[in-house]
């Protein structure tokens, strides 16, 4: 979707028109969750913020001094949501108290919440190597698997026109790069 066509729509959806705003939504969501994903936040959270970026989107609509900007605007709004919801995270304390940790479910026994709690600290490694892994790939991979990523995933058409990639060469980019992210993965052993 190119900037005027942005532009126009945004136009068309302070106008009143539902389709223009649908349009709108369609044509930049994948760059949204592109922002989002690249964060690295919870599904939850992720899923919050693309709200919070679309709600905010509807309150500024009228007021977007360059409406064919609104994808910038869309992807600096994300970014900054992003943050703060990692700042409400930093601000989480562990703590060492026995009353708190010592606490147990009526139906899980001791042993259970251990190994339900290694298994999440496992799991949240092997993400965390699968991210830094991901941030070794070349900038061209890392943005057409983000975008790929997107829920709902954009259409082959909506990919091409965001990254000016043929729409034919969009599979088979992507399965190169998830071979090389494969390959890195399986020399390191990360899963």
């Amino acid at each position: 979707m190119d900037r005027a066509d942005v532009g126009a729509l945004v136009q068309s959806a302070v106008d009143g028109d539902a389709a223009a705003w649908k349009a709108l939504v369609e044509g930049l969501s994948p760059l949204v969750w592109s922002v989002v994903r690249a964060h690295r936040l919870s599904e939850a959270d992720a899923h919050e913020v693309y709200q919070t970026v679309w709600f905010r989107f509807a309150q500024h609509l009228g007021r977007i001094r360059e409406p064919d900007k609104a994808g910038a605007w869309l992807a600096s709004t994300a970014r900054n949501e992003c943050l703060k919801v990692l700042r409400t995270l930093r601000r989480l304390t562990p703590t060492a108290d026995p009353a708190v940790l010592d606490r147990v479910s009526e139906d899980r026994t001791p042993e259970e919440s251990l190994l339900d709690s290694e298994e999440a600290a496992a799991h949240g490694e092997r993400v965390r190597r699968l991210w830094q892994e991901f941030e070794k790939l070349g900038d061209r991979c890392r943005r057409l698997l983000r975008v790929l990523m997107a829920s709902p995933p954009p259409s082959y058409q909506e990919v091409s026109a965001a990254l000016g990639i043929a729409v034919g060469s969009i599979g088979p980019t992507r399965q190169r790069c998830l071979r090389r992210l494969r390959a890195r993965l399986d020399t390191r052993e990360v899963l």
